[in-house]
């Protein structure tokens, strides 16, 4: 399913396919901005969004075989809440 098909999905449950998809997009920019602050976001039942940590690191050029240094940075992680998992098992 992609952002299309989840404005869709919402609109037939919901409201007009305009109004889904301002909620929608409302949804995804504030969880954004909450992990940009550094914020975690949960939503109960489905998981929980966060910034992780990632070391500085060596890699390899995969063309060359030579050593690259790739440097520590913040990515978001999802970790599924325990009903997400149960219905997805």
């Amino acid at each position: 399913m992609n952002k299309a098909e989840l404005i869709e999905a919402v609109a037939k449950i919901t409201c007009t396919k305009a109004e889904a998809g301002n909620a929608v997009n409302a949804v995804i920019d504030n969880i954004a901005k909450a992990l940009k602050k550094g914020d975690s976001v949960t939503l109960v039942g489905f998981g929980t969004f966060s910034v992780k940590k990632r070391k500085a690191r060596i890699g390899r050029n995969p063309q060359t075989g030579k050593e690259i240094k790739i440097a520590a940075k913040k990515v978001p992680a999802f970790k599924p809440g325990k009903e997400l998992k149960e219905t997805v098992r």
